[in-house]
């Protein structure tokens, strides 16, 4: 029988667990871990996905803050906002919702964040850790993926990965986070050849490129475990990058769109704050 795994109720238990860390970090360093998120204009999906976060940081007990800067404003304004924000001593971690209005170029604003503040893992020198294999904070959503995975007991040691998607928020580094769990990995994008037929050869499949049902159940490999990072609304409700019609004929594991990668993402956001309060000089 194909396992469900269920983010939903995997990070409701992290959540206690870490509302227990966050605790005993404020007695110990008699201080609050802050959160503190900069949300450009007023994109409906990116307001959820904050309400979400601020919600959550504080059922656990981290202090969050919304910045919010109107869509028309100058890029320069968001730099001086990060700026602001790396020389405050009670932020822990800054979070630039993504994504930003296109007259803001989102790589030099998250290049503008404070390494020791990074908390989704993204500036040049976080992503540098990453490659070369430094610790360090990891981007929330493979770090929430391989959370998941590990939970559902999906071994990853020399199987073949193939990933769907190669974003600097997903694809990418959750390639680089498989190899270090001694992985082979393929990442396959719009210029795929036969992208049906590397598909079908994944043991894990992980797709993230938010395209509603583009995975098709029949190319899938007997047996393979997928993880569906895409999430999109639709006349029929939300969906994900697989189509789940019969997809649990084919698969050993699967997650859910919603209630799958979401919750873990969020989770390990403030999994990433409380690290990085704790290991502030």
């Amino acid at each position: 029988m194909a396992i469900l795994m269920d983010g939903k109720a995997l990070a409701e238990q992290r959540r206690a667990e870490l509302k227990n860390a966050v605790e005993a970090y404020k007695s110990t360093a008699q201080r609050t871990p802050c959160l503190n998120v900069v949300l450009v204009g007023e994109d409906s999906a990116s307001e959820l996905y904050v309400k979400n976060k601020i919600k959550m940081a504080e059922v656990v007990g981290i202090q969050s803050k919304v910045e919010r800067l109107h869509a028309e404003c100058a890029q320069e304004d968001v730099l001086q906002r990060v700026d602001a924000l790396n020389e405050d001593p009670c932020v822990d971690g800054i979070l630039v919702q993504l994504p930003l209005p296109k007259a803001i170029n989102a790589d030099k604003v998250i290049a503008q964040i404070a390494a020791d503040k990074d908390v989704d893992g993204l500036t040049p020198v976080s992503l540098g850790n990453l490659i070369r294999g430094i610790d360090g904070v990891r981007p929330c959503t493979p770090r929430g993926i391989l959370t998941l995975l590990d939970h559902y007991e999906i071994a990853l040691e020399g199987k073949e990965v193939v990933i769907v998607g190669r974003s600097s928020l997903v694809g990418k580094p959750m390639a680089l986070m498989l190899l270090e769990r001694d992985a082979t990995v393929k990442v396959c994008h719009s210029r795929t050849q036969d992208l049906a037929e590397v598909v079908g050869e994944a043991d894990l499949l992980i797709c993230a490129i938010g395209q509603p049902e583009f995975i098709r159940p029949e190319w899938l490999k007997k047996g393979v475990s997928v993880v569906d990072v895409g999430i999109t609304k639709t006349p029929k409700g939300w969906v994900g990058d697989v189509c789940a019609e019969g997809i649990r004929e084919k698969v050993s594991a699967w997650t859910p769109v919603p209630g799958g990668v979401g919750p873990m993402t969020v989770i390990s956001l403030l999994e990433n704050t409380l690290e990085l309060a704790a290991h502030k000089k």
